[in-house]
């Protein structure tokens, strides 16, 4: 091998180390600023769930206001749910909304009156289809504003029971409408019943509000 030779192969290797050297360094460059991308991607996505959380609270469905908007009534406040099922079955209902104001619902409804405990939520479903409003409490409630309210609640297709778990002291609930306030001196409340006990959103209007499940024993008599 002539002295040329050796010494072009030396540059030759001196050529390729440092094309090796400057890929390995551009290399690692690029990982350096995928990482970056990649730490900054995870960043930005809990920033924006978590602010997704909190934003949409009022919508979720264990808020209770799930597909629900306050519409334009003589009665502030209220909000509807549109196309609900008026399907008939035995089967126990996961609701979006509590307490429900319609949605597929057992067969017989509940007996229209007071009770003083909770009651079953698919069969008085079928109650609110006949045109009753339900007035439910929870355990916040003053036994004043019980008093009161049983007073309101004792008239035909009107029941009133407890619902716990509801996060507004008092709820009034008709079919697809529902108005929520905190005291029984809300004057709300008889307009609520004025205008919906029987009102125009009543699938069923005149329907039975008795005969059918009693709440007081848990029977059923007949159904529809």
């Amino acid at each position: 091998m002539s002295k040329t030779d050796t010494t072009k192969t030396g540059r030759e290797r001196l050529a390729e180390e440092r094309a090796r050297q400057a890929r390995g360094e551009r290399n690692r460059k690029i990982g350096i600023i995928l990482a970056v991308v990649v730490a900054l991607a995870l960043v930005a996505g809990g920033g924006f769930a978590l602010v997704q959380s909190q934003s949409g609270d009022d919508t979720k469905p264990t808020d209770s206001l799930a597909g629900s908007k306050v519409i334009n009534s003589p009665v502030k406040g209220v909000r509807q749910w549109t196309d609900l099922s008026r399907d008939h079955t035995n089967a126990e209902q996961k609701y979006p909304m509590n307490p429900p104001v319609g949605g597929a619902h057992h067969p017989a409804w509940s007996t229209c009156g007071i009770y003083d405990k909770e009651i079953p939520n698919n069969h008085t479903v079928h109650s609110l289809e006949h045109g009753a409003v339900w007035i439910t409490t929870n355990d916040k409630v003053s036994a004043g504003d019980i008093a009161t309210l049983k007073k309101v609640a004792s008239q035909d297709y009107m029941i009133m029971s407890k619902v716990p778990s509801q996060s507004s002291p008092i709820v009034l609930s008709a079919w697809g409408l529902q108005l929520r306030v905190d005291k029984a001196s809300d004057p709300r409340i008889q307009q609520f019943v004025k205008a919906y006990l029987q009102g125009p959103q009543t699938p069923e209007p005149g329907a039975a509000c008795s005969g059918a499940y009693d709440p007081a024993t848990g029977k059923t008599g007949g159904q529809m």
